[in-house]
């Protein structure tokens, strides 16, 4: 595994993204009450993180995704409050939502379990994340290094940042896909 690049290492699959930056009007979200519900249902518990299960969820960060996001998350930890929600179920993390990390009004970075994805549980996490940027007082989100950009357009309406297809990881240490 090459952890110069943001990919995901869960299952048997290997998917590099084409970074670019988003923007997200925080004022505008769609309300998440049905989603949060839903997932309450199907025994998933959405919750930001405690600072106690730090150790745990950046161990499940590194181990399903990159050391680069465990780093991020690593950070969220620091946040007052704890910048990192996770979903939960039967005891075990299926999913993990950061903002706030390597920059002040970022959303990121993000991961769901594919045995969890089509379910809600990564829409449901990253308004999670909005909304808590809202709470703080943002009019707008930046979503950083985005990949999926039909997937955050359609669910919170983001539109493309022009000029963005580097941004604020240019140069990353070990990250070719962020090359100067």
């Amino acid at each position: 595994m090459d952890h110069g690049e943001y990919v995901s290492k869960i299952g048997n699959f290997r998917k590099v993204l084409v970074p670019m930056d988003m923007l997200v009007k925080l004022y505008d979200l769609p309300d998440s009450k049905n989603l949060r519900d839903k997932l309450t249902q199907a025994g998933v518990s959405l919750r930001r993180a405690l600072a106690p299960e730090k150790h745990k969820v950046i161990a499940w960060v590194r181990e399903n995704f990159s050391d680069y996001w465990a780093s991020e998350a690593d950070v969220a930890f620091s946040r007052e409050p704890v910048s990192c929600f996770i979903a939960v179920k039967d005891g075990g993390i299926i999913g993990f939502a950061c903002h706030d990390v390597t920059c002040r009004n970022f959303f990121g970075p993000t991961g769901i379990d594919p045995k969890a994805q089509k379910g809600g549980v990564g829409t449901a996490l990253l308004l999670a994340c909005l909304e808590d940027m809202k709470h703080a007082g943002y009019g707008y989100a930046i979503i950083g290094g985005v990949g999926p950009a039909d997937y955050y357009a359609k669910a919170v309406g983001a539109v493309a940042i022009e000029g963005s297809d580097v941004g604020i990881y240019r140069g990353l240490l070990g990250a070719s896909r962020f090359a100067d």
